[in-house]
């Protein structure tokens, strides 16, 4: 499986290679679909200005001028870099509050 590299191609490593270049907590996130629990991450409350970019191929994907405090308890952003961000239709990911 991949991630998708700055320069638009696709990032190819095995899991072990994600496993050794990963915190076990971003393999966790960015490989097996997982998630933080809910205003733990460092990056909820962080408005510094900068760029924020993929924790596994270093694609920069939101500006620090377009994160804003959602309330939900993870960082929000109104708008992605263009190009950094793809969606497909059918694929949505839900998150339960508890």
């Amino acid at each position: 499986l991949g991630v998708m590299a700055s320069s638009g191609s696709s990032v190819q490593k095995t899991e072990e290679e994600w496993r050794a270049i990963l915190s076990p907590e971003q393999f966790r996130i960015l490989r097996q679909k997982g998630t933080e629990f809910r205003g733990t991450g460092e990056y909820n409350k962080l408005f510094s200005e900068g760029v924020y970019n993929c924790a596994g191929c270093g694609t920069p994907l939101y500006r620090s001028t377009t994160k804003f405090d959602s309330g939900c308890g993870w960082p929000a952003f109104f708008e992605g870099l263009p190009g950094a961000i793809t969606s497909s239709v059918g694929l949505f990911r839900l998150s339960f509050f508890f």
